[in-house]
């Protein structure tokens, strides 16, 4: 059939609270400009984050019945356990409360003053972490990543000559090396698996722990299968294991990839890395059985690991993204091409010539896009990347815009609507003016950040 249709039916509704243009310009207003501050009931359709915003399964909702809230010992944390080592063949998989606590652990352990971490491309958290240890974060993406108009099938690729290069000349400050999959800060692209090999060969090569954030992992995987020559007729679950066989060790954001409104891990295989990380746990989230999660979450995510890997689930999910891209795209609406896995990006930089990078073009977009149709999105840009750890200030690479589609939440008529505002935001694009932060913190202040809309000069 031509039509993919959504592979589900829908049993439980949420209401949409829904507001016009004036109420919405005083929310934003109100909000200081910075669309985390606005409340979820003020938006119409959320496509903040992918993160935690999913619908669970009916058998998601049926596993949390089985949940145990045994302090130590819980049947939900061998459950867990044994769903992600049937995807990951990690041998300690060490529970959390979302993925950046993963990370915060893994930094505790590897980081440090004059540390520095390579990876395809760090995102926020994980650069926030690197950097809160007194670590450096290292970028090392193709430079087909930093081209949003190119059409290439794994623009997520570590560059490997930048990498090797990186490793002869650090090597002996080099803690880890890292990648992500997929490469969310460059567009949701995927990274191939002859890269992830490569990748884990260059690190082996060096003595490195390599070790995987694999967020989107089903996602990639899927683009493996689809793009990558030789791997048409394999499984999404064979895929999957011969990626983390690759690797020593990942960090996890459950909230993506299993389906999961809160939850993590990190797994290791080195035991002596697995002995601090534990000790860490339960200094700062708890005990090893249950990592900060309840029972009944660490069930919900087995049984999400079991659906992520559907390939009708998969299809449809990346054929939304593709959907919304080809109709902005003959728009003339600049986007980040192929679509991936997880969001929309849209080119800021490329439609908004007039407002320099540090006026912030990816947030002018992003917030008249909410002025317009109710519509959150997430500026990935200058705003999320500038920051510098010495508090100076420089363009980020690219001047994205992130409409991250939560999982098995939104229909058809959503992608419609959303296509709608586009139409509308084009007439209005050449008008639109940037923003100055007026108050920040010191680390990640995308989050929590104030603007004021720049006056016009001309």
């Amino acid at each position: 059939m031509k039509t993919i249709i959504e592979p589900f039916r829908i049993k439980s509704v949420e209401p949409i609270h829904m507001t016009t243009p004036e109420e919405r310009r005083s929310k934003l207003a109100a909000a200081h400009y910075n669309l985390f501050s606005l409340a979820s009931e003020d938006v119409i359709i959320d496509l903040l984050t992918d993160s935690g915003t999913g619908a669970m399964s009916s058998n998601q909702w049926a596993a949390l019945m089985r949940g145990d809230e045994s302090y130590a010992g819980s049947p939900s944390f061998f459950r867990f356990e044994s769903a992600v080592q049937a995807l990951m063949p990690f041998k300690f998989i060490i529970p959390t409360h979302q993925g950046r606590a993963a990370e915060a652990i893994l930094m505790s352990i590897l980081g440090g003053s004059g540390r520095m971490i390579p990876s395809n491309t760090h995102f926020d958290t994980t650069r926030g972490n690197i950097e809160a240890s007194g670590a450096t974060a290292h970028d090392l993406n193709i430079a087909e990543g930093h081209d949003p108009s190119l059409d290439h099938p794994f623009k997520g690729n570590m560059d490997l000559i930048a990498f090797e290069q990186f490793m002869d000349a650090n090597s002996q400050n080099v803690p880890a090396i890292m990648l992500t999959i997929t490469n969310n800060a460059g567009g949701g692209q995927p990274v191939s698996l002859e890269n992830i090999r490569a990748v884990s060969a260059i690190a082996r090569a060096c003595k490195k722990p390599f070790i995987i954030d694999g967020c989107r992992f089903a996602e990639n995987a899927m683009f493996i299968k689809r793009r990558e020559p030789g791997q048409q007729n394999r499984s999404i679950p064979d895929i999957v294991r011969d990626c983390f066989a690759c690797a020593d060790g990942m960090t996890m954001s459950a909230k993506k990839d299993a389906f999961g409104n809160i939850g993590g891990w990190l797994a290791l295989n080195d035991p002596y890395l697995a002995d601090q990380a534990r000790i860490k746990l339960i200094q700062t989230e708890g005990f090893p059985t249950y990592g900060g999660l309840a029972g009944r979450d660490l069930d919900a995510l087995a049984q999400g690991l079991s659906e992520i890997v559907d390939e009708n689930y998969l299809n449809y999910r990346i054929r939304t993204n593709e959907y919304i891209i080809e109709r902005l795209d003959a728009m003339g609406i600049p986007v980040v091409k192929p679509a991936g896995g997880h969001a929309v990006f849209i080119d800021a930089k490329a439609w908004l010539k007039h407002i320099p990078p540090l006026h912030y073009p990816g947030q002018a977009l992003a917030c008249k896009l909410y002025e317009i149709a109710g519509i959150r999105a997430c500026e990935i840009g200058s705003v999320m990347f500038g920051q510098q750890p010495d508090d100076s200030e420089k363009p980020a690479a690219m001047e994205l815009v992130r409409l991250a589609i939560p999982r098995r939440t939104y229909t058809q008529s959503h992608a419609d609507y959303i296509i709608e505002a586009f139409e509308i935001l084009r007439a209005e694009a050449s008008s639109l003016r940037g923003f100055s932060i007026v108050r920040q913190p010191r680390m990640m202040r995308h989050f929590t950040c104030q603007f004021e809309p720049r006056v016009r000069t001309h």
